[in-house]
This record gives C-alpha cells, structure tokens and sequence, in this order.
C-alpha cells in the first residue's frame, strides 16, 4: 500500500481514471456523427421515411453519450493545472494552445450546432438541418485532430527545444505536423468509426434477434456493415504502420509490447511472441510460445533485415517502461479484437451476398446476430487498450526523451490526491451506471415508427417520392 503516500503515482492513478471514463463517450459520438450524416443524406435523397426515423432514434443515443463526454472531460483537462503544474509550465505554450484549440474550434462548433440537429426538424430548412449535422460530425472529429496532435507531440516531440526547462517553439507547423501526427490521427479516426459501427450493428442484432421492428434496424444493420467493409481491413493496416512508426521513434515501448529482453542483432529475424509470462525482476519471460523469426520479417521486411531489434535489457531499468506484461496484453487484445472485427465482417458479408440478411432471413442467422451483440462493446476495449500501449508504453516519461513523468507532476500532498480520485471514482461510477441506466431505456423504448416526417404530408410509412418541404408547426414536445 506504499502507493497511498505517493504523490505521482496516485496522480497518475487519477489521470488514468478520468482518461479512461472519459473515452468511452466521444469514441461513440465521433463515429456516431458520421453515422447520422450517412442516414440523414440517404433520407434526404430517397425520402425513405425509415431513414429520417434512424435519424431521429440514434440521435438519442449520440446526445446522451455528448453530455457525459462533456462532463467526463473537463476534469481531465484541468488536471494539467492542479496534478501536473511543472509540466504545464514547460510544455503550455504549444500544448496548452492545441488545448485550447480542441476546446475553442472543435467542441464550440460540435455544442453550437447541436441544437439545429435536436430540435431544427421542422423548424429549418432540411438542407440547414443537414448542414448542421455535418458540422456537428465535422466538430466531433476535429477535437479527435486536435487531441491526438497534442498527445502525438509527445510522444514525438518537434518544433523547438527545451531550453532552461520549458520547451521553446520555433516551428509551430513543424510541431503540428510531428512524426507520430498523421499515422495517430487516422488510427484512431478508424478506432472510433469502427467502434460506433459495430455498437449500432450490436443493438440493431439484439433488436432483430427479440423480434422487434426487424425490417427496420436489418436496414441499420446494412448501413453499419457496408461501411465496416471498408473500415476494418483499413484500420488493421493503419495499426501495422503505427506500430512500424513506433518501432522507429519509440524501441522501448516496442520492445515491451513484445516482451522482447534480449536483442536481436541486424541480419537476424527476431521472434514473435504470440503469448507470454513477463517476469520485470527476472528481466525476463517465465514462460512464451514464440514463431520463429515472425517479428523481424514484420517489422524489417522492408528494410531487408539492416537494423537490430533491441530488447529492453539495452536500457538502465530508469529508462525503460513498467508494467510489462499490462503493455503486451493490452497490445495483444487490441490487436486481436481488430481481427475478430474484421472476421465478423467477412462472415457478414458472404451471407448478405448469399441473400441471408433479406429482411425475411435475417432473423434467422441467429448466431450470427449473437455475435454482432458480443461484438459491441469490443471496440470500446480495443481503444482502451490501445492507449494504454500509447501511454503506459511512453513511461518513464512524460513527454517523450524530453520530461519525466516524475519531475512532471505537482508537489501537492499524496492525501489531497487520494481524496480527489476517491471523488472522482464515486462521482464517474454513478454518471456510468446513470448512462447505462438511460441509455437502456432509449433501446428498451426503441425507435417510433409513427413519427411524423417532415416534408411528407400524411404518407405511406415507406413512401419514397420526393415531396415538397412542409415545416412542422407542432410544438417540440410532440415532435419528439
């Protein structure tokens, strides 16, 4: 319980905690935006009435997770100021600018059109509506941009240098645009789109499976799997180029996603792990199952075998990641989590293309919708696993070769920070259990089918001639 009277370790504890609390919402609505966009412009060009009603339905959901995002995510920020003083003082002038960038550009343009895709049904112009929601969409993953540029500068610092302690920018666009940005960016682009794919594929399952408005969400269902057709084999490939970059910029965090000890000299393929015992005292594994030169022709094929693989024993323990062995199992489970995704897809695939998914036999596939329904929460831990590789890998350093975490955090007294994370531990576990609570009910309630479309004067439900924009004079209580 040494743990209780360090100040660091129990910062980092809290910043984890509220890190990881907080992920789990915008993961959803970055990639739920583009979602809605997708049905909004298929209802917008068909007239389809079933497509403004997902519209109307998901939305539910994506407002839910915005608002537990918002709360979830402002703590985390100002923790910078209280928890980590030392190293806001040297890194602010560029990372507490991008920062602010997130909060001014991104979530501002996200929260001021919101309220046109709640509630402008009726009341604008279809077209307006639909811009509100493409910038709604466009906001969420600008501050997806823009925090994962922040978050790249560190773990590949450019643009300057540190000078008496405090980093000096001489290049801003050069820091921006750091060696980690771009791969960073789209990795988890890809991340949050295949997550939300695969929730909304999830609950549109569990409906077709229990028999409720099956013609419906096997239209949802669709949608969801022609877009992960693109999106998985994608973000499985943009995960092998990272891990590449990583391999380059970043060997220790390589070495210990691999629990690789020993180094492998250039001309010699290295192993690859496929599971392991990390023994850290040891400095060692206590037990591995290996293929023989798998690593070395992953990582250097392209290189024909000119650099060695180095293993964790080239560096002093100080300088080196701990936790081995939560850094190799988490890359293990990210990784296998995007092959189980993609698999899933194939095995959709080829029953759509058997005819299988027709609203007739869908609900027929039973395990296969099963499936889809163990399938929803996986992306969640993919991405939570993915930044703990990105983080705990970083170690021992707060900003990459140039700040240690140790020196980084605020000199405060252990017990005021045990007191905050044990509010914070309370206060997140009551917003997640309330979240689960309303988010059940929107799915219990599920979607309604009688709502009125506006533009469509007393239609057949699934009426799809064009008609003449006719505003919605009811009041919003009734529209909803």
């Amino acid at each position: 319980m040494q743990f209780l009277t360090d100040t660091v370790v129990l910062s980092r504890i809290q910043f984890a905690l509220t890190a990881i609390f907080h992920m789990l919402w915008p993961v959803l609505t970055t990639g739920m935006a583009i979602y809605l966009v997708i049905v909004e412009g298929l209802w917008l060009k068909t007239r389809n009435p079933d497509y403004y009603r997902h519209a109307r339905f998901w939305s539910k959901l994506y407002v839910l997770n915005f608002g537990i995002g918002v709360a979830s995510g402002l703590p985390m920020e100002f923790q910078f100021g209280t928890n980590w003083a030392p190293f806001s003082e040297a890194v602010g002038d560029f990372f507490g600018s991008i920062l602010g960038f997130e909060g001014a550009m991104a979530f501002m343009l996200e929260a001021g059109f919101l309220g046109i895709m709640l509630f402008g049904w009726g009341r604008v112009h279809p077209a307006i509506h639909y811009l509100a929601t493409i910038m709604v969409a466009f906001g969420a993953n600008l501050s997806t941009f823009w925090i994962l540029v922040a978050n790249s500068w560190l773990q590949t610092p450019s643009g300057g240098e540190m000078v008496n302690g405090k980093f000096i920018v001489s290049d801003y666009f050069q820091a921006i645009s750091n060696p980690f940005m771009v791969k960073s960016v789209s990795h988890m682009f890809f991340a949050t789109l295949e997550t939300s794919l695969f929730v909304i594929g999830g609950i549109s399952a569990w409906y077709i499976l229990n028999n409720r408005h099956q013609e419906f969400f096997a239209r949802s269902l669709k949608i969801v799997l022609a877009a992960a057709v693109a999106v998985t084999p994608l973000q499985i490939y943009i995960g092998h180029l990272s891990a590449e970059q990583v391999a380059h910029y970043q060997p220790t965090k390589l070495a210990a996603m691999e629990a690789k000890w020993e180094t492998s000299p250039a001309g010699q393929p290295a192993d690859w792990s496929l599971l392991a015992l990390p023994d850290e005292a040891g400095q060692k594994n206590k037990w591995e199952i290996t293929i023989p030169n798998g690593l070395g022709y992953i990582l250097e094929f392209k290189k024909n075998l000119s650099e060695p693989v180095r293993g964790l024993k080239e560096w002093a323990p100080s300088d080196r990641p701990r936790m081995v062995g939560l850094i190799y199992y988490s890359f293990r489970i990210m990784s296998g989590i995007g092959f189980f995704l993609a698999g899933l897809m194939l095995w959709s695939l080829l029953q759509w293309l058997l005819g299988n998914l027709s609203p007739e036999k869908i609900g027929q596939q039973k395990w296969l919708l099963r499936t889809w329904i163990f399938a929803a929460p996986l992306g969640y831990i993919a991405v939570e696993s993915g930044w703990i590789v990105r983080c705990v890998g970083r170690q021992p350093w707060a900003m990459y070769g140039q700040i240690r975490t140790a020196d980084a955090a605020s000199h405060i007294p252990a017990g005021n920070v045990l007191t905050s994370l044990t509010l914070f531990a309370v206060v997140y576990s009551i917003l997640f259990v309330s979240t689960l609570y309303f988010g059940s009910r929107i799915i219990r309630h599920g979607p309604n089918l009688e709502l009125p479309v506006p533009g469509l004067d007393d239609q057949p439900a699934m009426e799809t001639e064009p008609a003449t924009f006719i505003p919605d004079q009811r009041p919003a209580e009734a529209q909803q």
